[in-house]
């Protein structure tokens, strides 16, 4: 039996992706194609609807997705913990419905945070630099502010980490006390480096998105686990084996 899916933002270049996947993959029949004309009505029907949108569209896809039942994988940047901790609280209870959001769907970016996480209890002095093509409209990247969130999550008994003149515009943006600073230029697909300053010596942890096709495991991945899936997940850390056996 095939799932069912529908993808909105289906003409963007993560939207094209998606569609091509789902098309190929023997599991999943895709039954809409919902673009910025499109009526989200047009996902009715749908096991999962994809949501891969724009930052102020986003919301709206999931709430009117849930209301009729359907499970939602959102691709969407521009999710903050304070929007998570709200759409947890819509569906608290509501044992019938799940939403997975993955900030980032190529595993070696996932792995990279996970790295980020674990050395930030060993740094006082950590910052992001994250670069996107010049058309991506939201900055922070969702990535770079999973990565702070994360990091700020490890160093909870540690304290902030040390960002001197984080009153200067040109000191970034701080997430949970990390300075973030983003690159919006032509010729990036994506990359992140996440540097950390010790004493006498600096660890960058990089990593670069070469092609989209670096996405194709992690959105499967995620479309398997988005038919099941109840509740809110975050990240697609949560749907892998970290301790090094591959996908849960």
């Amino acid at each position: 039996m095939t799932t069912k899916v529908a993808v909105i933002g289906a003409t963007g270049k993560m939207g094209q992706l998606v569609s091509r996947i789902v098309d190929a993959a023997e599991d999943f029949e895709l039954i809409a194609r919902v673009d910025s004309k499109g009526e989200l009505s047009e996902m009715l029907g749908a096991d999962i609807a994809v949501d891969v949108t724009l930052p102020a569209v986003s919301q709206g896809v999931v709430e009117y997705a849930l209301a009729n039942g359907i499970n939602v994988l959102v691709g969407t940047s521009g999710w903050s913990s304070d929007r998570i901790s709200a759409l947890e609280r819509t569906i608290t209870g509501n044992l019938a419905v799940g939403v997975i959001i993955v900030p980032n769907f190529s595993i070696g970016s996932v792995l990279a945070t996970s790295f980020a996480a674990m050395a930030a209890k060993f740094f006082d002095s950590i910052e992001i630099i994250e670069a996107h093509s010049a058309s991506k409209v939201d900055s922070p990247s969702g990535t770079a502010v999973r990565t702070a969130e994360l990091i700020g999550d490890a160093r909870h008994a540690l304290g902030p980490v040390i960002a001197p003149h984080a009153d200067q515009r040109a000191r970034g943006q701080q997430v949970s006390s990390v300075p973030i600073h983003s690159l919006r230029m032509q010729g990036v697909v994506a990359k992140q480096d996440v540097i950390f300053g010790g004493n006498g010596e600096v660890l960058t942890l990089s990593h670069e998105t070469l092609s989209p096709s670096a996405y194709e495991a992690g959105i499967l991945l995620a479309l398997r686990a988005a038919r099941t899936a109840r509740g809110v997940v975050v990240g697609l850390d949560k749907l892998i084996d970290l301790a090094g056996s591959g996908p849960a």
